[in-house]
């Protein structure tokens, strides 16, 4: 079953600057580069991929996009940028001029949870379906209303939550997340990402710790709206590989038929992400 990866971060210290890094000593030690991640993922099926972008500089942000676009098997970007700024729209016609831009983020895990909820990022974020482009939303579990509020305050923008809404299952396991995915995944405009899991696992995690999250996502969201992303290498500081998120998910979806399977893994990314 080959697979579209909707979630690769390229990472390139001598070409841009990445402040976050400097609170991440496990990626921060060396580039984290294309030739390397398909070194790894051809093998694995994944035949292309799309870059997200890392919360570079705001400076960089053009340059990331532009560089990664000009790079093998890179099949679109999903671009920073910044829906609370007045300049946005024009932010979103620069960036739509390269017809690989598929969508955009902004990183809304860190930053206050008012940011998203003005009437200028909202209005703002409304004009992305007059450029072709979704919202990927990164959010942690216990901020899901924000997106709930989003997608039911901008209903023709195509929104996708990254990471599964980033449960914690170490943490605060299943519930409330269980409750606030099915409720977020009412929303029509709203697809998930499987991706992010294991960032928050300890160390040994297993396709059995996964499972019920990947299980509840594709229930609350059916085959139609899913979509797979590995989330390289952020998904390694937790000891695991590449290669072991890609056989766990093999794994939890076993049971699933070649056609569940293959909307999860490619044909949902080519038809939401437009590829």
């Amino acid at each position: 079953m080959r697979i579209v990866d909707t979630h690769l971060h390229l990472i390139y210290p001598d070409r841009f600057s990445y402040p976050w890094l400097a609170t991440k000593p496990r990626l921060n030690w060396q580039p984290w580069t294309h030739e390397a991640y398909f070194a790894e993922a051809v093998p694995l099926g994944i035949e292309t991929a799309l870059h997200m972008e890392v919360d570079v500089a705001e400076a960089d942000i053009m340059g990331e996009t532009e560089f990664v676009l000009g790079l093998p098997r890179i099949a679109g970007a999903i671009a920073a940028c910044r829906p609370e700024h007045m300049n946005f729209v024009d932010q979103i016609e620069q960036l739509s001029e390269h017809a690989h831009v598929k969508g955009v983020r902004r990183i809304l895990h860190e930053s206050p949870d008012d940011l998203s909820q003005s009437d200028l990022f909202i209005e703002n974020i409304r004009h992305l379906p007059d450029y072709d482009l979704s919202f990927d939303l990164c959010l942690r579990d216990d901020q899901l209303y924000l997106g709930v509020a989003l997608a039911q305050r901008a209903p023709d923008v195509t929104f996708i939550l990254d990471h599964c809404g980033n449960p914690i299952p170490n943490g605060s396991g299943l519930d409330p997340w269980r409750a606030s995915i099915t409720e977020i995944a009412h929303n029509p405009n709203v697809v998930g990402k499987i991706s992010g899991l294991v960032n928050h696992c300890d160390p040994g995690w297993t396709a059995e710790t996964l499972r019920p999250y990947v299980e509840h996502m594709i229930e609350a969201f059916g085959w139609d709206r899913v979509l797979w992303g590995s989330d390289h290498p952020v998904a390694t500081v937790t000891g695991g590989t590449l290669t072991d998120w890609v056989k766990a998910t093999r794994e939890i979806v076993s049971g699933a038929s070649p056609d569940e399977q293959a909307r999860l893994f490619h044909r949902n990314a080519e038809r939401i992400y437009k590829i």
